[in-house]
């Protein structure tokens, strides 16, 4: 059984492998707060994953290693399968969403791993790797669901409160739940003042709906924090939770886009969707932590290039930074350059402009100016539209 003998041990065996963390203090995500950023997204292989992966492999037998690996993953618990598997020697198959990124499947396929990737989710990978487990009977690695795997994640609680022992609470992402079953109950058994919290992406909440009804729920999944989709949570994990965390709660994808851009301006660190959850909670209010010295794990940076622009751009529109107008005015020389003064005024900075004539249901002399803007906040937009409505302008569509 899981016990806090079990998470010191893995600890020690982490020790030759893992790296221990930075937890370091943000003075700019969320001012008044004293918010402290546990940068897992830095450990080898860009995730927490590879403790609970190498620890869990660091236990088997000789004769189950020579049967050889199976695994199951959205991306991050496979680099840290293949990377203990590489180390050890052993051969891996590792079962993987067709939708992960394919920077996360080339890091895997890098460490030696057979990739086998499968259409849907990571539920869909689990069940096809199952099946692969009773035809050749290798040693299935559970991404969360299993007490070495979990003894592993602990090590991150163990951590934290050694860099910061007057901890008041820490904000743990969740998927399946290996992370915060591990990190809660080593942090309860060493300080049991240290409120732990959960957060997962609205569109994949199965284990906030689940600790809420007090039972196992299986729910669709639809997030681009690809890491934390998962249908059902485990059995073990989800007992642990309900015996050990204080709370759970859900972020909108807008609202980790957001935090995903925050960390890369003002912290400089790049996180991915699941790794910027906890980070997200903690910026727009979603968990009591006023005056309390709160820890935010990060629980990843595997962010895959091509989804990092869309994830920028998102976060600009959700903070008010980046907006689109669209005016209606007579077509008639100057009336941009008026428009233009009047946004230049303001400060904002115009990075994009088209015009079109006016359609059937407007006058023959109307046209419409649809214009792109970068502002500092959703105020410094409204500011910018109040003044365009001063002097005359209708604005027939704002986005921000």
């Amino acid at each position: 059984m899981l016990n806090i003998a079990k998470v010191y041990d893995a600890a020690k065996v982490l020790g030759e492998i893992a790296r221990k963390t930075d937890l370091i203090l943000s003075k700019t995500l969320l001012e008044g707060h004293e918010i402290y950023l546990k940068s897992e997204n830095l450990q080898l292989t860009g995730s927490f994953k590879l403790r609970g992966a190498y620890y869990k492999i660091s236990k088997l037998t000789e004769e189950q290693k020579k049967k050889g690996i199976i695994a199951c993953s959205a991306g991050n618990h496979a680099q840290g399968v293949a990377l203990a598997a590489q180390k050890n020697n052993i051969k891996a198959t590792i079962f993987i969403p067709a939708t992960a990124p394919i920077s996360k499947v080339e890091a895997t396929r890098k460490y030696g791993a057979d990739i086998k990737l499968i259409d849907g989710v990571y539920d869909d990978a689990y069940k096809a790797a199952c099946e692969f487990q009773k035809e050749t009977n290798g040693e299935f690695i559970h991404p969360f669901d299993d007490e070495d795997v979990i003894a592993g994640q602990g090590t991150i609680g163990l951590e934290i409160l050694e860099q910061m022992p007057d901890l008041d609470a820490v904000i743990v992402p969740i998927g399946g739940g290996g992370l915060i079953s591990g990190v809660a109950y080593a942090i309860k058994q060493l300080n049991p003042n240290c409120k732990v919290y959960g957060v997962q992406a609205q569109g994949a909440g199965s284990m906030y709906q689940s600790f809420k009804q007090k039972k196992i729920l299986e729910l669709p999944v639809h997030t681009f924090a690809d890491g934390t989709a998962v249908k059902r949570p485990g059995d073990l994990t989800f007992e642990l939770c309900r015996k050990y965390v204080d709370d759970i709660v859900t972020v909108t994808d807008d609202e980790v886009a957001s935090a995903i851009l925050a960390l890369m301006e003002r912290q400089k660190l790049v996180a991915e969707g699941a790794g910027a959850l906890s980070v997200a909670a903690a910026m727009f209010g979603k968990l009591p932590i006023e005056g309390k010295k709160t820890a935010c794990i990060v629980s990843g940076g595997n962010i895959d290039v091509n989804i990092l622009s869309r994830v920028i751009n998102r976060g600009l529109l959700t903070t008010g930074r980046l907006c689109h107008l669209t005016i209606e005015l007579l077509d008639k020389p100057g009336q941009l350059k008026d428009v233009s003064t009047i946004i230049a005024e303001y400060g904002a900075n115009v990075i994009r402009v088209r015009h079109n004539q006016g359609g059937e249901n407007t006058d023959i002399n109307d046209c419409f100016l649809k214009i792109s803007l970068e502002t500092r906040n959703a105020a410094h937009f409204e500011e910018i539209q109040q003044a365009l409505i001063a002097k005359g302008y209708r604005i027939t569509s704002n986005v921000q």
